[in-house]
C-alpha cells in the first residue's frame, strides 16, 4: 500500500494541505483556502476599531484549513485515510496568541471577544514597537548576552513585546490568558489534545536558547515586575526539535479532518526554516530566500556567530547539527500588490483586462524591456518597516529620481530592484561575519512564477539561483518531517537527512548573473547604501517624525 503525508503551510491570507507521496515526495493533490476573515488591521469582527499597526486573525480560520483542505486532497487523489502515516505544519512566525489552560482562545470567549489584545497578533503585528524599544534599552542595558544573537535587538515581531504589550495595554488579558502561545503550536494542539511547542519559533521568536534556556526571571523583572515569572507560567512546558512526533490526531480532530485517530502528528515549524530541507539542503553555506509577501532568508552555519541585525541564530533551529540563521524583509510581494492597488493608471488595467492577463504579468513584461537603469530610480523597500539588518519597524518607503516623465513599469522595476538590494545587503552582513552564503536557493509564488524578478536578484547579488522544485516547498517540507515523526516504522524515515534526498527538489533551471547588468548594479546598489545608511541608521529620523504625525493626528 502507497503511504503518504500532509504538509499544512499557514500563511498570511491563506493556508494549504499539500498530500505527499512518501516514496518519492511527489506532491498529488494541494488544496487552499483563503481565510474568512482574513488579516483584521481594521476592526474587529464586532466593529472594534483597531489603532495603527495591528495585525490581528482569528482561530477559527486556522481550523477552517483543516476542516476543509484535508478532506479535500484526500477526495481529490482518491487516497484513503489509512494511507496517510503522518501530519506536519508549519506557520507565519511570530503569531501567538493568549489562551485559557484548555487552549481556548480568549478571543473566543464573550468576556474578551471585543479586546483587541485577547486576539490572535499576527506576524506582521507591529503595534508593540514601543515594548521592543524599551526591551532592546533594558537589555542593552543590563548587558544581556542574548541580545547579540538576534543582532543586536528583538523586533516588535517577536513574542515578548507582543505579551509586553497585552500587559501594558489589557492586563485583564494577560491575568486569564494560562498560556502565550505560537499559533503554530496552538494548531498542533487542537489536532493532538496535548500542547507541545516546538524548538524553532521558541529559539527564533521568543529569546529561548538550547544551552541558557529563556532570559532570566532577573531581566523579565526588570521591564515589568508582573512579567517576572512568565516563564515557569505563561510560557511554561517542554519544548521540542523539529520531527519529533507530537502526539496522534485524536478522535475530534479525525472526525474534523476525515484522518484516522492515531496519526501521527509532527511538532509546528516556522514557514521558511521547514523549507530547507524541502530543496534538499542540508548542509552549511547555502541561502533559501522563501520570497512571497515577505521575504525569510535562511542558512546554516557550523557554528555561532553574532551577525548584526539577523533575525536569530538557533543551534538545531533548522537542522540538527547545525546553527541556522535567519534573517528577512517585512515587504516583498506586499510591496509589489501597494503598487498595484494605488498607482496604475487606468489604461494600464484595460490593457490587462483586455489582454486576459494579470496586471502584474503586464508591468512586468514593461518592465523587463528596460535597460539595467534606465529608470533613473532607485527605492527604499520599507513599505512595511525594515526587518534586516536595521530592525525597525518605523521605518517608511521612498522612492528617488521620479521626474514627470516616469511611467509605472519604472516605478514597478524601481521596487523589485529594491528588494534585491535589501537582499544583498543581507547577504552580504552574513558574509562578512563569519557565516558564507556560498550558494541562493528561492522558493515561493515569486520565485516560481516571475524571471525577471529573478534574474534581478541574481545580477544584484552576483550569485546563480536555484528554484524550488515545489511551488509549495513549506508544506512539501511540513510533510517530510510528518514522514519523520512516523518514523520508519510506519512507512517513513528516521531522519531529515535520509528524507531530504528522496524527497525534497528543485528545479532544473537556474539563474546567472549577467556581468553587464551586474556591473551598473553595482553602482545602484552604492546608492542604496548611502540612502538606506542615511534614513535608517539615525542620521535623518523623518521617516519616524512623519509616522509619529500620523499616529497623533489619526489617533486624535
Amino acid at each position: 500500500m502507497e503511504r503518504y503525508v500532509i504538509g499544512v503551510d499557514f500563511g498570511t491570507l491563506s493556508g494549504r494541505s499539500v498530500l505527499v507521496r512518501v516514496a518519492d515526495g511527489e506532491e498529488v493533490a494541494t488544496s487552499v483556502l483563503d481565510y474568512p476573515h482574513g488579516v483584521i488591521d481594521q476592526k474587529l469582527p464586532d466593529g472594534t476599531v483597531l489603532g495603527v499597526d495591528w495585525a490581528l486573525q482569528h482561530p477559527d480560520d486556522y481550523m477552517q484549513v483543516f476542516a476543509r483542505t484535508i478532506p479535500e486532497v484526500l477526495k481529490m487523489a482518491g487516497v484513503k485515510p489509512e494511507q496517510v502515516i503522518g501530519v506536519g505544519v508549519d506557520f507565519t512566525a511570530c503569531t501567538m496568541l493568549p489562551v485559557k489552560s484548555d487552549g481556548t482562545p480568549l478571543c473566543m470567549t464573550e468576556e474578551f471577544s471585543s479586546v483587541p489584545n485577547a486576539w490572535i497578533k499576527l506576524w506582521k503585528h507591529h503595534a508593540a514597537q514601543d515594548e521592543a524599544n524599551k526591551l532592546n534599552a533594558v537589555a542593552e542595558e543590563r548587558k544581556e548576552p542574548f541580545l547579540q544573537r538576534y543582532g543586536g535587538k528583538i523586533s516588535s515581531e517577536w513574542m515578548i513585546p507582543k505579551i509586553w504589550q497585552t500587559l501594558d495595554e489589557a492586563p485583564e488579558v494577560y491575568k486569564a490568558a494560562d498560556r502565550f502561545i505560537e499559533a503554530a503550536d496552538w494548531v498542533i494542539w487542537q489536532l493532538t489534545g496535548v500542547e507541545k511547542r516546538n524548538t524553532c519559533t521558541a529559539g527564533y521568536k521568543a529569546i529561548w536558547h538550547k544551552e541558557d534556556s529563556y532570559p532570566s526571571s532577573a531581566f523579565f523583572a526588570a521591564l515589568d515586575p508582573r512579567m517576572e515569572n512568565i516563564t515557569e507560567t505563561k510560557l511554561a512546558g517542554d519544548l521540542y526539535p523539529a520531527g519529533t512526533c507530537a502526539g496522534e490526531i485524536t478522535p475530534e480532530a479525525a472526525s474534523l479532518t476525515t484522518l484516522l485517530p492515531g496519526t501521527a502528528v509532527a511538532v509546528a515549524n516556522v514557514d521558511a526554516h521547514v523549507s530547507m530541507p524541502a530543496v534538499g539542503i542540508t548542509s552549511a553555506g547555502k541561502m533559501l530566500m522563501i520570497m512571497g509577501t515577505s521575504t525569510c532568508h535562511i542558512v546554516m552555519g557550523n557554528e555561532e556567530r553574532n551577525v548584526p541585525g539577523m533575525c536569530g541564530v538557533v543551534e538545531d533551529g533548522i537542522i540538527q547539527g547545525f546553527f541556522g540563521y535567519e534573517a528577512g524583509q517585512s515587504c516583498v510581494g506586499d510591496h509589489f500588490q501597494w503598487f498595484t492597488d494605488n498607482c496604475v493608471p487606468a489604461d494600464y488595467m484595460e490593457e490587462a483586462a483586455s489582454r486576459g492577463i494579470d496586471i502584474h504579468q503586464l508591468l512586468t513584461e514593461k518592465a523587463s524591456l528596460l535597460k539595467t537603469g534606465e529608470s533613473g530610480l532607485v527605492a527604499l523597500d520599507w513599505w512595511n518597516g525594515n526587518r534586516s539588518v536595521l530592525v525597525d519597524v518605523d521605518l517608511t518607503g521612498m522612492l528617488v529620481g521620479a521626474t514627470l516623465s516616469t511611467k509605472p513599469e519604472e516605478i514597478y522595476r524601481a521596487l523589485i530592484e529594491a528588494t534585491a538590494y535589501g537582499t544583498r545587503i543581507i547577504i552580504d552582513t552574513f558574509h562578512e561575519n563569519g557565516v558564507p552564503v556560498e550558494e541562493l536557493y528561492a522558493a515561493g509564488g515569486i520565485a516560481e512564477k516571475n524571471p525577471m524578478i529573478m534574474q534581478i536578484y541574481a545580477d544584484v547579488t552576483r550569485r546563480s539561483i536555484r528554484i524550488s522544485g515545489s511551488p509549495q516547498a513549506p508544506a512539501l517540507g511540513s510533510a517530510m518531517f510528518a514522514a519523520v515523526a512516523a518514523g520508519k516504522e510506519r512507512g517513513g524515515y528516521d531522519s531529515i537527512m535520509e528524507a531530504a534526498p528522496v524527497m525534497g527538489k528543485v528545479k532544473d533551471i537556474v539563474y546567472t548573473p549577467d556581468a553587464e547588468s551586474s556591473t551598473v548594479y553595482e553602482k545602484l546598489y552604492a546608492e542604496y547604501r548611502i540612502l538606506h545608511d542615511y534614513f535608517g541608521r539615525g542620521e535623518n529620523n523623518v521617516m519616524k517624525r512623519l509616522k509619529e504625525i500620523r499616529k497623533n493626528v489619526k489617533g486624535a
